[in-house]
Formats: C-alpha cells, sequence, structure tokens
C-alpha cells in the first residue's frame, strides 16, 4: 500500500516527461504536485472509492511504480486500472508482474465483474501489456482526454471477472536450474 514516505520515489518516476507522455496528467514538477497527487489519493481511499499500491524493488526497496485501482462502482461491480511505472524498469515484466495480484484482489475482494484501463492508442507498450493480461480492446473512445493542451482519444479495454487467468511469477533463483 501507499505511504507518505513513498512520495520521494514517486516523484523520480512522475517527474519523468517521458514516462508520463502518455498520462493524462502533467509532470511533477514540484513537492506542491507530489503533495497534491497524495491528497487526492487519500481522499479517494478514504472515500472507498479506489485503492493505491506501490511498486517496490526488491533488490533497493526502492519505489519505482504505483498502480491504483479507482472509480470502484460498487452498484455496477466495476472499478478502473491505472499504473505507472520507472522508464528505467520498462520491458522487463515488472507491471505484469505487479498487476497480476493487483487484479486478482480486485475482482476478490471487491466482487467485481467488471475492470477497465484506459489507454492512449499511442501508447504501444500499455496496450500490448493489457492484452497480456487478458484485457479486450472494445473500442476507441474519440477526443476523450484534454491534457497537457491537447485533446485525444482512448482505447478503452475490459476484462470481465470469467476472463481473469492469473499466472504465476517466480525469479530465476525460484524456478530453480533451467
Amino acid at each position: 500500500m501507499f505511504q507518505e514516505s513513498d512520495l520521494a520515489d514517486l516523484a523520480v518516476v512522475n517527474g519523468d516527461d517521458e514516462t508520463t507522455r502518455f498520462l493524462p496528467y502533467a509532470t511533477w514538477q514540484t513537492p506542491e504536485d507530489a503533495q497534491a497527487w497524495h491528497h487526492r489519493i487519500r481522499a479517494m481511499v478514504l472515500a472507498g472509492t479506489g485503492v493505491q499500491m506501490v511498486l517496490e524493488e526488491r533488490a533497493s526497496g526502492r519505489v519505482i511504480g504505483a498502480c491504483v485501482v479507482f472509480r470502484h462502482e460498487e452498484a455496477s461491480a466495476r472499478a478502473e486500472l491505472g499504473y505507472v511505472l520507472g522508464r528505467a524498469r520498462w520491458g522487463l515484466g515488472f507491471m505484469h508482474e505487479a498487476l497480476t495480484p493487483v487484479i486478482t484482489h480486485a475482482f476478490e475482494a471487491w466482487q467485481l465483474r467488471r475492470l477497465e484501463a484506459e489507454v492512449n492508442p499511442r501508447n504501444l507498450p500499455s496496450d500490448g501489456l493489457l492484452r497480456k493480461l487478458g484485457f479486450t480492446c472494445e473500442g476507441r473512445l474519440r477526443q476523450r482526454w484534454a491534457a497537457k493542451g491537447q485533446i485525444y482519444d482512448t482505447n478503452i479495454y475490459g476484462l470481465l471477472r470469467g476472463e481473469w487467468r492469473p499466472c504465476v511469477f517466480s525469479t530465476p533463483a525460484e524456478s530453480g536450474p533451467p
């Protein structure tokens, strides 16, 4: 779970323009940006409409990313998924490994029927990640987001509870000899 002490590491992740290029929020520039985000997240958690988690690298103990399940609508048994990962860890499987238990938890703890994610169509790695996790691209929402002085489309992804097939991860040391 997220703690205020994680803000310094998250500021490094969210302070990188390349990392936040396709995300619908401005790159963090100041400690006040991190604090404003912290207050929004805290309000969401207190309202019971979401949960924020961080990705901590085992070796260093540093926070390298975050994922959020938010806009939980209990009556509709649905929620949305968001995530960010520091650029130095892209393409190494960290987010796939992190999201697997997050998705399982969301379906089990909140008894979700449906989990959704929106992705900028130009963010091909994120599109690929969601497909690899079993999400289905259900279409494109035209001119959906207005952020960073631009209006752009998003691909909408959905994953139904009955479609979820979590995979188990092991580190090379845990898996034994090749």
